[in-house]
Formats: structure tokens, sequence, C-alpha cells
């Protein structure tokens, strides 16, 4: 597919501090087809409670006319803020006037999109919605797209702050959406109840990060750490990771240096395991030094808790861990049944982490199991997955008798 339009709305802000799954795929999309990314706008409520963190400064300074509303990214990317707040609703009593104002919302923002996409020349529209239910949810009729697509790549329903009207807002957004794409297979027969033309389309990797025959640098704050090494990288937060199993970890494996490389949340700022000698804790780091963490880890984990948001997950650090060739210990869920299975070690419990971590350690300086991983992680390149959702858009919009000439 080439020579597309290709408008994306999304929860995640493009300046977000961690790499991001939308992200890649618009940075993909672009090599071949023109993208506008929609950057959130700030409600006033998220200004009141935000403005001092340094994520929120570009959009203020747009409302306050310092930076420009479209910035530049590549030949082919564009990113777009609002020069304006909108409403702040989720806190609004009733599902009426949620609505109500939610689609003035909706109507204001899409206005603007269309000006500035008629200033680039974007025309005959592919609209790609990621997991933007609330802003989202009116798009489709008020920017009258070619093709508009539903993303759900994470179970945004299962946290409080979606849950009052999310429930009831996603399944209709699902509804009149031309196609349903879902980041695992868990989540399309799910979402496949209520629009049939639900697609797979998983995430996948930086090969031009992640690159195996590289030798990165240790990072000078793991180089005085004891080996062996086991690494986790991501959002360090009570409601994606086991608190009891990494305790126990920690308590049951003295010998080992447990790291632990993003950014933690309240929860786990006070957590008992910052009182264990052989746990480090990183903090967040840019994702072009994430490959050395990585790299310099003996063995990777992913301890997931098992809840309605992690259980149809596609972890997209699995597939970095594995793209340098690390053994990798997860939890086992649905997700990681259907697309690891024959690549990592699936712990059921927190006794399984124990018995695999060592099993992984024996496996480390294994250069066969290391080749076998590399070429697996090339298999979920983002050439390869954005190529898959191509053929997926093309056979759709053929069976429509549609022309992309």
């Amino acid at each position: 597919m080439e020579g597309q339009h290709f408008i994306i709305t999304s929860l995640q802000i493009w300046e977000i501090e961690i790499g991001t799954t939308i992200r890649n795929i618009a940075l993909e999309i672009s090599k071949q087809n023109k993208v506008l990314y929609i950057n959130t706008p700030l409600d006033h409520f998220t200004w009141l409670r935000s403005r001092n963190r340094p994520k929120s400064d570009h959009r203020i300074d747009v409302i306050r006319k310092k930076m420009p509303p479209v910035k530049q990214i590549n030949e082919n990317l564009w990113v777009l803020n609002f020069p304006f707040m909108i409403y702040s609703v989720n806190r609004l009593p009733t599902s009426f006037l949620f609505d109500f104002f939610n689609k003035i919302n909706n109507r204001k923002m899409a206005r603007y999109i269309q000006k500035q996409a008629k200033t680039l020349n974007f025309d005959n529209n592919i609209l790609f919605i990621d997991n933007d239910i609330y802003r989202s949810q009116y798009m489709k009729e008020f920017l009258s797209p070619r093709l508009s697509i539903y993303y759900r790549r994470d179970y945004v329903i299962g946290r409080s702050y979606w849950k009052k009207n999310g429930t009831r807002l996603e399944p209709k957004l699902i509804l009149k959406s031309d196609l349903v794409m879902a980041n695992s297979e868990y989540f399309r027969k799910e979402l496949s109840q209520n629009n049939p033309n639900s697609f797979l389309f998983e995430t996948g990797v930086n090969m031009e990060i992640y690159t195996p025959t590289k030798t990165y640098p240790t990072p000078e704050e793991i180089r005085g750490i004891p080996r062996p090494i086991v690494g986790y990288v991501g959002s360090v937060n009570i409601w994606r990771l086991d608190e009891e199993v990494m305790c126990l970890m920690a308590e049951e494996r003295p010998e080992y240096s447990f790291v632990y490389t993003g950014p933690e949340d309240d929860h786990f700022k006070k957590s008992r395991l910052h009182q264990f000698k052989n746990v480090y804790f990183t903090g967040s780091k840019e994702v072009c030094n994430l490959p050395s963490y990585i790299f310099a880890f003996d063995i990777c984990i992913n301890p997931q808790i098992i809840n309605d948001i992690t259980l149809g997950n596609y972890p997209l650090k699995i597939d970095e861990y594995l793209a340098l060739g690390k053994p990798v210990v997860a939890t086992e869920t649905p997700g990681m049944i259907e697309s690891f299975y024959d690549q990592v070690h699936l712990a059921k419990n927190a006794e399984d982490y124990l018995r695999l971590i060592d099993l992984a350690l024996e496996e480390s300086k294994d250069e066969n199991l290391q080749i076998q991983r590399i070429k697996f992680a090339h298999t979920h390149s983002w050439e390869c997955r954005v190529n898959m959702m191509y053929k997926t858009l093309e056979s759709f919009m053929e069976q429509k008798n549609e022309s992309y000439n």
C-alpha cells in the first residue's frame, strides 16, 4: 500500500517519554504513505493537574502561540497539536451530560483537523483510532474518512478512569468502525462479537534499534551490579506487575541481581522491594538507550499480574528481549501462549518463576538458542506487522470495490 493518507488519533501524545506502539506504527506507515498524527488536546482539568509536567509543555506552548500547531517529523509525517483546550467531561454526573459535551469536543477537534489536513493536502483519508474511545467517538461522522479503523492494543476500560463511560462507548465505536484491529487473538475474538470485521494486528519490534550484531555499552549504573542480572524494561506500576512475585524472587534468589528499568508509580516507589540489597531501580530511560540495558541483562523477565488489563495484552518488551537473543521468563497469559509459547518460559505462579529463572540462566550462554530467538524476533519487525495490516486493508477495500488508483 502506497500513497495513502492516514489520520491517526491516539491516547498517547507523540512526545511521551517511553517508546510507544502507535508511534512506531506511524513511523512505519510514513515510509510509504502520508500520516497526520493527532496529539490529544489538553482539557481544563488535566491542564490544572499537570501543567508543570514537561510532557504537557509543548501543548501549552501551542495554546499560548509560542509554537506552531503542526510539527513535521519526516517527509511524510506531521504531528498536530490543538491551539485550544477542550471540556473536561469524565467527571460529569450523567451519561447524557458526558455525551453532550464530549460530542462538542469531538466536533471542535474535527473541524481543526479538517482545516490542517486540507492545508497539508490530505484527502480521501484513512482514519486510524488507537484506543481513543472518548475523543474519537464521533470522528468517523465528522471527518467522513474513506475507511475508519479502531485499534485496541490495551484493555483501557479495565482502568477506573474509563469504566464509567468507556464500557458503554467502546462497543459503540467498535460497531460503527469499518474495521477493528486487535493486538492479540484474545482481544480479536472478543471484539468480533460486536464487529465481524475484526482482525489481528500484533505489536512489532524496531529492528533498527534492537540490532543483535551490535555490541552495546554497559550503562554506568549497571557496571558495578553483581551478576547474574535478571532485568525488566517498562513501566513499573501496580496494575501491570506482580509485586508478590518480584519480592519472592529477590528473597529466594539473593545471589541474583534484579534490575528494573522504567518509571515507577507511587505504589512501587514505596514498595518493600527497595529494602532488598539485590534489587535495583534505574528509573525511566530514553528509548534509544533501552537496548544497552537489555544487552547487559543475563535474563529478562515480565512478571505481569493477571487482571483484565493484562489478560489479553501483547507485551512489546518480549519482542525486544528476544531481538537481542535474551532468554525470557514471563507470566503465562492467553496472549503469551498464542504468540510466544515456543520462545519464552511461561510461569503460572511465583514458584514457577524461581524454577524458570534458574533454567533461563543455564540457557543464557547457548548460542544456538540466541540465534533462534533473534530469528523469531525478526518475523515480528514493524515492517512485517504493518505489511500484514496493509494486506488486510487492501483485501477489505477490494471487497468494497474500491480502487487505490
